[in-house]
């Protein structure tokens, strides 16, 4: 089972922080997945094998995609590995392990094709030595591969009885594509090192040569930066296909996308830590020790679990198949990976029970694989959680500082590709990402038919903090405050106040002393409905009621402040058309005349109402975006309805449900006074103007007939 809190392998953490102190990069995640791969690497040339409960046996092996930002140290971390800690293994293994195994290997083939051929030993052996010769160097490791190539480097491993195959690619995004067909074949290797043979025609120049049918472990390293393989491209399909079709099963994975901070340090202190040299003395034993695990005696070991141990790869592997039944079988890669992580784990575990010079894989070695493994798990679903083009695309309009045409965006975003329609999907996207998430996106057209676009991410609003500026005099002496939205009654219910909702510079109201940025929408009515009406129709949102000075019980006079989503900063003109905006979403008339930034209200002493529920949403009013101009073609397609009418109409367009709005629409009319001949002439009219409307023996049968019930109530209560 995993645990809460995981310790990782204590060899591995040592090297990891003398990369962070060299490399000034403290995010361990793709450090971490350098150290475990080249032990994985060293464990595999040895032929090392971890023993399963049922006596099956799994080759120790790794692959492994890596990606960190640039400047994360990801070439001086493998540097550091190659050069400092396996060297003294990798010229042992080259120059004296890997011979002597070989020669005893190729002699037991001759041997074995001399019985089966009736043929002489020491001619037999010739020609394997020459078939040998003839595969070329074993290579530690390679940077691209051809087919070809990898079954010709399987022959000299199995003729040579020990190594494996080490892929390691830098820059995978600008590699990726042209390793396609090599990637195919190291699919097929991972699980125990098999691949199937490809039949060719045989002739005396490509002769098919003897399948000795030897496993042959592989190692996978591909690394480089999030943004050259997430590009949105080609090589971003072809990278998400691999993992559908295996590697996300098979592959560790490492994501860091952190910029890399500038240090702290003075300049003499940075030279002092990276001139430090306290850690040589640990590298160098180090590099000794992993040397004598290149002796023979190191070779094909068997690691055999403690009963413990199987117990807990049993549990973890029951546990990973039961968290890949919970996820949706649209999410292909992610159940893959989440189910077969236990067979990832077992395999790092014997990598860490080989260098610690093992015959057994304890617990300790199995939970340390497992931290890594559910760490590897995590970076993988942040990779698939990446940023899609048109996230990415709405954020760099957002944090542009000028309008960008067309042409800015296709010169600036590799990604912004395509035709006109494919250009406009994303842009909609965008659009629509935004809205959610608090990017607006204004796209406006000049006279020359030319696109400019331009964005802002705005910042949700904290209702304890509230934009207000309060004054005694109606022009001058104004005090910038935020305040809590539930205080907001201690200054408009209160005598003799003047106050914007806006900050001003230097307390002097004036459009030009505005300073942008509002978090408060101010609706005055007057007399256009009472108060207890506008409380049933705006109960869905949040705000804070009062009455006005000139509102008396026969004239409802009063205003509502709405606390808004988000925080928006809008010049002089754009105001206006917000607030006109608002206005016209309202269900019943406004004061419409209160359109302008530095616009002063005065505070009343009086009665007022707190609501709690939903902010209004700023970004479907900010002018010259999608949203505003889907409700202005909207609003100028209802234009034969009344405010209250088209109210309702847009609540059963957003929400459904046409009876029960109806029902509340009725209801309302009611409230007003109307008698049932009113109310049934107005909901029936309203029902024939839903663009489905309900069948008039259903209006009748249940809306008018409640209706009229409240009626009879309504009169009751007056007579009495």
């Amino acid at each position: 089972m995993t645990t809460p809190n995981p310790q990782f392998n204590p060899i591995m953490e040592r090297l990891v922080e003398i990369m962070q102190k060299k490399t000034q990069n403290l995010d361990s995640i793709f450090f971490r997945l350098v150290v475990s791969y080249f032990f994985c690497k060293l464990a595999s040339m040895m032929r090392t094998y971890v023993v399963l409960p049922g006596e099956e046996t799994v080759p120790v092996n790794m692959y492994a995609i890596n990606l960190a930002s640039s400047g994360s140290g990801k070439g001086h971390s493998i540097r550091l590995m190659e050069t400092k800690v396996i060297n003294g293994f990798r010229h042992e293994f080259l120059n004296a392990t890997f011979p002597t195994l070989s020669e005893q290997t190729l002699s037991n083939i001759a041997m074995r094709r001399a019985v089966k051929n009736r043929s002489d030993p020491d001619r037999e052996l010739a020609l394997c030595e020459g078939e040998f010769e003839l595969c070329g160097n074993l290579l530690f490791s390679f940077d691209s591969v051809t087919a070809a190539a990898i079954k010709q480097m399987r022959t000299k491993l199995q003729m040579g009885g020990a190594g494996s195959m080490n892929l390691e690619i830098d820059e995978i995004g600008s590699n990726l594509l042209g390793n396609t067909e090599a990637l195919s074949s190291f699919l097929e290797l991972f699980d125990v090192g098999q691949i199937k043979q490809k039949l060719i025609k045989h002739t005396k120049e490509n002769q098919r040569t003897e399948d000795l049918m030897d496993p042959t472990p592989t190692n996978m390293l591909l690394f480089g930066t999030p943004a050259k393989l997430l590009n949105a491209t080609k090589t971003e399909d072809e990278f998400y296909s691999m993992l559908e079709t295996g590697f996300a099963r098979r592959s560790f994975f490492g994501y860091s996308r952190l910029k890399v901070q500038p240090t702290d340090m003075t300049p003499e202190e940075l030279l002092a830590s990276l001139n430090d040299d306290s850690d040589s003395d640990y590298l160098v034993q180090l590099s000794n020790r992993f040397t004598l695990l290149a002796s023979p005696t190191q070779f094909n070991t068997n690691l055999e679990m403690d009963e413990d141990v199987q117990l807990a790869y049993l549990a973890y592997r029951q546990e990973c198949q039961a968290r890949a039944n919970q996820l949706s079988d649209y999410q292909e890669a992610k159940q893959a990976e989440m189910a077969h992580r236990w067979w990832k784990a077992v395999k790092l575990a014997g990598a860490y029970a080989f260098i610690d010079s093992s015959v057994y894989l304890n617990m300790d070695h199995w939970e340390q694989a497992v931290a890594l493994t559910e760490l590897s798990g995590n970076a993988f679903h942040n990779i698939l959680r990446r940023d899609k083009s048109y996230v990415k695309l709405a954020r760099f309009i957002a944090g542009a500082e000028e309008q960008l045409t067309q042409a800015d965006l296709t010169e600036e975003l590799p990604f912004y590709k395509g035709t006109k329609t494919e250009k406009q999907e994303m842009m909609d996207l965008a659009i629509a990402y935004g809205y959610k998430h608090g990017i607006y996106i204004r796209r406006e057209r000049d006279g020359d038919n030319i696109d400019f676009f331009s964005g802002k991410a705005l910042t949700e609003t904290n209702l304890d903090k509230i934009i207000v500026s309060y004054s005694d005099h109606i022009a001058t002496g104004y005090n910038n405050q935020r305040v809590p939205f539930d205080q907001l009654h201690q200054l408009v219910a209160i005598a003799n106040y003047h106050w914007v909702a806006h900050h001003l510079q230097k307390g002097h109201r004036k459009d030009e002393n505005i300073i942008p940025g509002c978090n408060l929408a101010v609706i005055d009515v007057d007399d256009a409905v009472s108060i207890d009406t506008a409380k049933l129709l705006l109960a869905d949102f949040k705000w804070i009621m009062h009455v006005t000075k000139r509102h008396t019980p026969a004239q409802h006079r009063f205003r509502i402040i709405f606390p808004l989503s988000h925080e928006v900063e809008l010049n002089s003109k754009d105001y206006k058309e917000f607030m006109t905006n608002i206005y016209q979403f309202m269900p019943f008339e406004c004061d419409q005349q209160t359109n302008d930034r530095p616009r002063k209200w005065l505070t009343n002493k009086g009665n007022y109402w707190y609501n709690d529920g939903e902010l209004l949403d700023a970004l479907q009013f900010i002018p010259k975006t999608k949203k505003a101009e889907e409700h202005r073609k909207t609003y100028a397609l209802q234009g034969n309805l009344e405010p209250l009418e088209r109210w309702f109409v847009n609540k059963i367009a957003n929400e459904g449900n046409r009876n029960n709005q109806l029902r509340n629409y009725a209801f309302f009319l009611i409230e007003k006074g109307h008698d049932i001949s009113s109310v049934t002439n107005n909901v029936m009219a309203l029902n024939s103007k839903l663009p489905v409307p309900l069948l008039e023996d259903e209006v009748r049968n249940t809306i008018l007939v409640s209706s009229l019930k409240m009626i009879h109530e309504r009169d009751l209560r007056n007579y009495k």
